[in-house]
Order: C-alpha cells, then structure tokens, then sequence
C-alpha cells in the first residue's frame, strides 16, 4: 500500500504534532553540524565531536529559525552531548514556537559504535542531562533513540511515561521501529512521533508511514534525502528536477511530503545555501503524473 495521492497541488505546509504543537513540514536535523570523526576534517559519519570553531554552526541554526524553521532535531548521542549544547548556544532563549527535539538511549563506547541501552535508569538520567544541555525544563519531543532488546518495551516507554508525567517530557516518539513495535510502546504510553529512515530510494517501513498518517502520529523520515541510483542522469527524479528548474534533492523531500500529511523531513546540512533549499521545497508542488512517474521507478 502506498499514500502517494494523485494531488496536484503543494502539500499542507503545518502539522499538529503530538495535537499541540503546530509546526512547519520541512524541520533541521543537527548531525552533520558535528565534526564528524573528531579530527577536523569532517569526514566519515561518526559524528564524535562538536567542531572546534562552532561559528559557523550556529549561524546556520539562526539561518534555519530566520527562515521559518520551527522543529530542530537532535540526540544526546550526538557528538556526545555537544550538539545539544550546541543547539542551546544558537537558539536559546528559544523563540516561541520553536520546538525542540532530542533522543536518548545510544550510547557511544568509541567514535564508530552506536549501542542501544534501555535500562528505565539510564534513559531517566540522561533526560536529565538533556535537560540541562538544552537550557529547558521540559522538552518538547523525546524519541527513545533505539529499543533495547535486553528490556521489556513496556518498561522503556514506562520510564519516558513516568517523566512525562513529571512535566520533564512534553511528547514521546520512537526511531527505527517496526510496527508491532510501535503497536506495544501505544499500550504504554500516547506516541507522538515516529523517526524511520525513510526516503524515495528506501521504504521499507511503508506500513508505519501508512499507519501513523491513520493515526495522526508524526512521521520524520531521517536521511530524506536519500535518492540511490534513482537521481542518476534520464531518471524519473533527475527528468523532473530539470523540468520544475530545481534540484534533485528538492524533489526528494517534495516527494516526501506529498507522500501523507503527517511526513515531517528533518534534512541537515552544513551550508547556508543548501539550508534554503531545503526549506523550499515546501513550496514545490509535484503533480500526479510526476508522482507515478518517480513512483513507477521505484521498487517497494
């Protein structure tokens, strides 16, 4: 099943998440605002520490704000905590309307591991510490980063709930789940957002897509920009990037949120003019025939 539509116009530019918090389809996610291997080079994906010289970072974040950015994605494992300050340093006292973003439950042994801890303890102390980084008392959106299989889901989501209830946690969401993951985590607490790597190129969590846009849940899908071999020169993507004069990472995330009301693409960047195209791709209005055009392209 799919949620393309046959619609001709540009998609909705807002979305209620959680119900109450009204922001703008197209937000900023922050990993890429890190240096990347920790050694000033900015190579390789392991995102281990913040840049020596954040200048040009928190230019960017204020860059974002100033163009009606208003849902800025981060994680407690992100450069070890740094991107969250970094974050604070840019945008705090935060704009009203500006909502934050954070993840817990990763942690990083060494600048190539990634591991799941979902220990109810653990995942409350670094709420903590998010807190703190972020300048808030409570914060708008807390995904748990990854599920922990050594702890029951019940008890994971149960330690966010019980924050929740404290006022510390506003909305809870889930990255990389399945759908009777998600499912389970529903019977312990409302879930708000849902982050899967989702893009043109790779839809394999198209059930949790077609479930959340049902059930009014957020859906961000990280790496959108993802395109593969589908933006090679003669592809769908490409022939239609050159016909409405802009890029084929613009199309990408028009693709994107013409996909169901409730995507919300978190595209990051470390340049200004990328940023704003970005963010423009709001505007793009991709018609039925260029829908079944890149749909036709692409294998589910």
């Amino acid at each position: 099943m799919t949620t393309t539509t046959a619609a001709t116009n540009r998609p909705a530019d807002f979305f209620p998440l959680g119900g109450d918090l009204t922001v703008r389809r197209i937000g900023f996610g922050t990993m890429r605002l890190t240096d990347s291997t920790g050694d000033g080079t900015a190579s390789g994906a392991q995102i281990w520490r913040a840049p020596a010289d954040s200048s040009e970072a928190v230019a960017l974040l204020r860059r974002a704000v100033e163009l009606g950015v208003d849902l800025i994605d981060t994680a407690d494992a992100y450069a070890l905590g740094e991107s969250e300050e970094l974050v604070a340093t840019a945008l705090h006292p935060y704009p009203a309307g500006l909502v934050i973003a954070t993840k817990v439950g990763n942690v990083r042994p060494t600048p190539t591991e990634w591991v799941p801890l979902g220990h109810p303890a653990y995942l409350k102390q670094q709420v903590e510490l998010s807190l703190r980084r972020l300048r808030v008392e409570t914060i708008d959106l807390l995904h748990l980063h990854r599920l922990d299989p050594a702890y029951r889901i019940a008890d994971q989501i149960g330690a966010l709930a019980e924050l929740r209830e404290q006022g510390k946690i506003r909305h809870i969401g889930l990255s990389e789940v399945s759908l009777d993951e998600l499912r389970e985590a529903e019977r312990v607490s409302p879930i708000a957002a849902v982050q899967n790597h989702y893009n043109v190129s790779a839809r394999q969590h198209q059930p949790v897509l077609d479930y959340t846009s049902a059930a009014g849940i957020a859906f961000i899908p990280f790496f959108p920009l993802g395109t593969g071999d589908l933006a090679r020169p003669g592809s769908a993507l490409e022939a239609t990037a050159a016909e409405l004069h802009v890029s084929t990472a613009e199309v990408a995330l028009a693709w994107l949120l013409h996909q169901a009301p409730n995507t919300l693409p978190i595209p990051g960047t470390t340049s200004v003019a990328h940023l704003e195209r970005n963010v423009a791709a709001s505007h793009i209005a991709l018609s039925a025939e260029h829908l079944q055009r890149i749909g036709a392209t692409i294998e589910v």
